[in-house]
């Protein structure tokens, strides 16, 4: 059954049904909008776009699969801001001809991934479109805090990280080149595994600068230390490079450090916090802030491309 035979209202039956809807989520899809508390008053908003070809394949990845990665690039902004996610909304264009299982799986990703943190896909919009492109907007809770920007670095700092850079880069490159394993690299880049929790205990802990590593770390970090007016020089050596990704390298003739260092879509945490700061398992210590501007490993530049554009 492809989506032009079942059509719009069908497919949006089909899809709601396998929704769940989580504490903040008061009134879900079915009116002419959702209705999503905010204990906090103030309201937390990301939005971002996948777009098959330049985001995702099909070939390489299932439905399910780019479900939990379209709302694990959103949920991880508002992570990343020191809020906790609430709330999803899922803008959905389509070929007509595309099969109603397939957006039934991407439905199942998203409300999956979701559920992690407890919020809900609360409602959205259908459209046709002959390119598949899938747009979210997440909504978050402060839950009283102040939001942790990208400007609040400042010289002294400690720069750590919570969750893993080069996994996903490092299956995307196996996936380019023809190959399906290792499968731990491809399972990463079909599904990042984002440490949405860091976050918010970032921001309790006075983290004073934070970022979701999207497009890389040094380029992520980069808008951190231009956002700051500071310099930011990470520790090589704080970074292990896994036998698996090792292999893979020498394998590809790929030098693993450009994974660690530039790939994206892992969406890890990046966070500053003040030398007195105590910091926890969760967040292990890669470098420091520095007066000057941009980032730097070991006190040098960086010799290769810091991270994803995309318009290039």
């Amino acid at each position: 059954m492809t989506v032009a035979g079942v059509g719009e209202f069908g497919l949006i039956d089909r899809v709601t049904a396998r929704l769940t809807h989580g504490q903040s989520c008061l009134l879900g899809p079915g009116d002419d909008a959702a209705v999503v508390a905010a204990p906090d008053r103030r309201v937390v908003a990301s939005t971002d776009v996948l777009v098959e070809g330049r985001h995702f394949r099909r070939d390489w990845s299932g439905a399910v699969d780019v479900g939990h990665r379209a709302a694990a690039a959103n949920l991880a902004d508002i992570a990343a801001m020191g809020a906790t996610p609430t709330a999803l909304l899922v803008a959905l264009c389509m070929p007509a001809d595309l099969d109603t299982a397939w957006a039934e799986g991407l439905a199942d990703g998203l409300g999956a991934e979701a559920a992690l943190v407890g919020a809900s896909v609360v409602g959205g919009d259908m459209s046709a479109s002959p390119t598949l492109t899938i747009a979210v907007t997440a909504l978050g809770d402060l839950d009283g805090r102040a939001p942790v920007v990208r400007s609040g670095a400042r010289p002294g700092d400690v720069v750590a990280l919570a969750g893993r850079t080069g996994w996903a880069a490092a299956g995307l490159t196996v996936l380019s080149r023809g190959f399906r394993t290792p499968r731990l690299l491809v399972e990463a880049y079909r599904r990042p595994e984002v440490p949405y929790a860091a976050g918010p205990h970032a921001a309790r802990l006075g983290a004073t600068a934070m970022i979701d590593v999207s497009d890389g770390l040094l380029a992520d970090l980069g808008h951190v230390a231009r956002a700051s007016g500071v310099g930011i020089d990470l520790h090589r050596d704080a970074f292990e490079v896994p036998r698996q990704m090792r292999d893979a390298a020498q394998a590809l003739g790929v030098d693993p450090y450009s994974w660690i260092l530039a790939g994206g879509d892992d969406h890890a945490l990046a966070a500053t916090f003040p030398r007195s700061v105590a910091l926890p398992a969760e967040w292990r210590p890669i470098g420091r802030v520095v007066e000057g501007d941009g980032v730097t490993v070991d006190g040098a530049g960086y010799d290769g491309p810091a991270g994803w554009d995309h318009f290039r």
